[in-house]
């Protein structure tokens, strides 16, 4: 269920001020207020109101991005195992994803690949950290390492490689850790951000693009953002009820111990029946070791024992599946037989 105060914010913000309350929405200067002194707060970014853009989700965001830098021809390069959603979104501007595996063991960027992807039709390059579905924050070193390759990159075609930072996790993070946003490091960089994470609300679209603070020649960049949210896309602004409760959401906090709490029983349980699964430094996701090479049907086996999970392979990430960590505790405890149960009948047999 969403985190306390959620559904009062949401009660708060539905009562009309005045006739106008439910109008059409833009980017409300109080939103973009309200985002650019929280990336400040919570994260140490100093982004100003007008580089700030509130979008109907983070999916939203994204596809603004690629829309704005890739068409027919172009290339993007995409970090794998990737979200799900971003080849499909690559495709739809006309543009190639270009995949490049993270590393097999750390889960850390593979920088040597990287460059060695990067060519003269290389418009962009998207980056989730923390990242979906290994759990990895990239350290602030390997995002150095990163701008200064993308850098390089630039000056020898002459032309910008963008950096669109995906990091809807970035408050999901584990053991005290912090997350530092690639936006920091990059100038020609895009941050895109959703609130279903933390909200546990996916159906309830906000999100926002918010521009690397040493972005350069950033007018011609606003505009083409306002144009692409209120003509090209249908008006892929947030509804105002949204906007309207940001202020409130924004105290709402998702209980990190209670899930580091779940993360930490799971793991320990999973290894004691026998799988292999590391701890996540972020997200809510588990990605275990699938007992069997085929992933896909191992994951037939676990729902046969009613047990869901998402298996690796559509995700780019063959032999693993991920488990959610937003199940109640009760549902944990109770899966834990039937995960057993399942691994004692995958080691007895092999997949037909």
């Amino acid at each position: 269920m969403p985190p306390s105060g959620f559904v009062e914010a949401l009660q708060k913000a539905a009562v009309p001020r005045h006739e106008s309350w439910y109008t059409y929405s833009e980017n409300l200067p109080e939103s973009r207020a309200i985002v650019s002194e929280t990336l400040k707060a919570k994260r140490g970014l100093s982004i100003e109101p007008e580089d700030i853009f509130m979008t109907n989700g983070g999916m939203a965001g994204l596809s603004i991005c690629l829309q704005l830098l890739a068409g027919e021809g172009d290339e993007v390069i995409i970090i794998t195992p990737p979200w799900l959603g971003y080849r499909r979104m690559i495709l739809d501007t006309g543009a190639v994803p270009v995949g490049v595996p993270v590393h097999p063991i750390t889960f850390d960027l593979d920088l040597e690949a990287i460059a060695s992807a990067i060519t003269e039709r290389t418009r962009a390059i998207v980056i989730n950290s923390p990242h979906n579905p290994t759990g990895k924050i990239y350290s602030v070193p390997i995002i150095e390492q990163l701008a200064s390759l993308l850098t390089t990159a630039s000056e020898h075609y002459s032309q910008p490689i963008y950096l669109i930072s995906d990091e809807v996790f970035s408050r999901i993070v584990f053991d005290n850790r912090s997350c530092p946003s690639l936006v920091q490091f990059y100038p020609f960089s895009f941050l895109v951000y959703s609130y279903s994470k933390i909200l546990i609300a996916p159906g309830q679209r906000l999100g926002y693009i918010a521009l690397s603070p040493t972005m350069p020649n950033r007018e011609p960049i606003r505009n083409a953002i306002y144009v692409a949210q209120s003509v090209i896309f249908g008006w892929s602004f947030p509804s105002a009820l949204m906007q309207y409760a940001l202020g409130d959401l924004e105290q709402v906090e998702l209980d990190l111990d209670y899930l580091q709490q779940k993360r930490d029983s799971m793991v320990k349980a999973l290894r004691e029946i026998g799988y292999k699964v590391e701890p996540p430094e972020a997200t809510f996701f588990l990605l275990v070791q699938s007992p069997w090479q085929d992933d896909c049907a191992f994951a037939e086996l676990l729902a046969s024992h009613d047990i869901f999970v998402l298996p690796g392979t559509p995700q780019e990430i063959p032999g693993y599946f991920r488990m959610s960590l937003t199940a109640n505790n009760d549902m944990l405890a109770r899966s834990l037989p039937k995960l057993q149960a399942a691994m004692e009948y995958a080691m007895a047999n092999f997949p037909v």
